[in-house]
């Protein structure tokens, strides 16, 4: 994916100069250590809805901060612009996808409140380090998302399936992941499901509805956790007039370190 040397000691504050100059690329595997997050910036009108929306649904959308309407700023990182500071963003009108764009400032509005929602990239680290590998990073793939036939509370306007991410995990090391994400729930937390995937209204593991297919090793298990693009989905079934949002895997690096969002 990558043309630079090592993205997984990079700093933060370096990633998202790169971002803001305009590299465009999944963020699985950078800035190791650092949390990222998920971008959904709505109308004001719409903000109450998806507050409800994600303290009613808080594995997939656990919210991490709040910006104030029109400011692009957050506390999660000092100085940093939700505008320009993704590698990759998603423009919708209506519901519908309109474009894709390196550069979110052209479209933004004084009247977006920008909520930054916590991300499954984070607590790879701790998997790693755990000794759980990262088929998709190994593979210089995105992470593989699906949309599934569970549905979240809705709230207000707001209404939607679950997304979810998926890693494939050695069958030996599947409760040593379970564990270790338990222990970040502002993350994500633990896993939604492991194994067969048509208990979500999966069909095909090789045909993700975001991001990339990944290739399993024999005795993998395929785990899934409430992923953070499950609002994008909720923006297609509920068809707010207008949104920017990240595009699924190009998440904002924060300044803030992963240990921060682990418990106990």
């Amino acid at each position: 994916m990558t043309t630079f040397d090592d993205t997984a000691t990079i700093h933060p504050a370096r990633a998202r100069a790169l971002f803001r100059s305009g590299v465009s690329e999944p963020t699985t595997g950078w800035a190791s250590g650092y949390a990222q997050t998920n971008l959904i910036a709505v109308p004001q009108e719409w903000a109450d809805d998806l507050l409800l929306f994600c303290q009613r649904n808080p594995k997939p959308c656990p919210v991490l901060d709040v910006s104030a309407p029109g400011s692009a700023a957050t506390k999660l990182a000092d100085g940093a612009d939700l505008r320009t500071d993704l590698p990759r963003y998603r423009v919708w009108e209506n519901g519908e996808l309109v474009r894709e764009t390196s550069d979110a400032a052209p479209f933004w509005r004084d009247d977006l409140v920008a909520f930054s929602i916590g991300c499954s990239f984070t607590f790879e680290t701790a998997l790693a380090a755990a000794g759980i590998p990262l088929r998709h990073v190994d593979q210089g793939r995105n992470v593989a998302m699906y949309t599934t036939t569970k549905q979240c509370r809705p709230a207000g306007r707001l209404h939607g399936p679950l997304v979810v991410s998926m890693r494939q995990v050695p069958a030996a090391l599947v409760d040593e992941a379970v564990r270790v994400t338990s222990a970040m729930p502002a993350v994500h937390g633990s896993p939604v499901h492991s194994g067969n995937p048509r208990a979500l209204g999966i069909d095909d593991l090789a045909r993700p509805d975001f991001g990339d297919a990944v290739v399993p090793r024999p005795g993998d298990v395929p785990v899934f956790w409430a992923c953070g693009v499950t609002p994008q989905a909720a923006l297609m079934a509920s068809r707010p007039p207008f949104a920017i949002t990240h595009a699924p895997g190009h998440m904002f690096i924060s300044d803030r370190r992963d240990t921060e969002y682990r418990v106990g």
